[in-house]
């Protein structure tokens, strides 16, 4: 029987897991984990809260994974939040980074504040959307 997801894993653009690390490590607050001696350098691993659960970064390949087609995809892996108050905290973070730029800055942010980028419905929670400086999709909500 299926109890929950244990890791989500995102593909980057090879040699970019610094900046990885300062996204999710930094901005988004993840835990950096340890991985595996033998990909030490080839992967990096994120722990999401005390959840059990676990963010799983690799290099994927320029010609597949960073096309244009590919980076306008709309797959996405979705973070909940513990309070509205987390997730507006969180969306001015990312906001930030994504105006200031810089290594692993986001190439996308809804902007706080102002109407998110995803379907409109009575049905969607509260939520925003961002794309990593790789052009994964995230979803962030309650």
């Amino acid at each position: 029987m299926i109890t929950g997801l244990h890791h989500v894993n995102i593909l980057v653009p090879p040699s970019t897991l610094p900046a990885a690390t300062t996204f999710y490590g930094t901005t988004l607050a993840l835990t950096v984990r340890a991985v595996p001696a033998a990909q030490v350098n080839e992967l990096a691993w994120f722990d999401i809260a005390s959840s059990g659960q676990q963010l799983h970064v690799a290099f994927g390949r320029p010609d597949i994974d960073f096309t244009p087609e590919a980076r306008a995809a709309r797959r996405h892996p979705c973070f909940r939040l513990e309070s509205p108050a987390a997730l507006a905290a969180l969306q001015k973070r990312i906001w930030e980074h994504y105006e200031r730029g810089g290594e692993g800055a986001p190439s996308e942010c809804d902007r706080p504040g102002g109407e998110n980028s995803g379907d409109k419905g009575e049905e969607y929670p509260t939520r925003f959307f961002a794309r990593d400086f790789a052009g994964n999709r995230l979803e962030f909500t309650l």
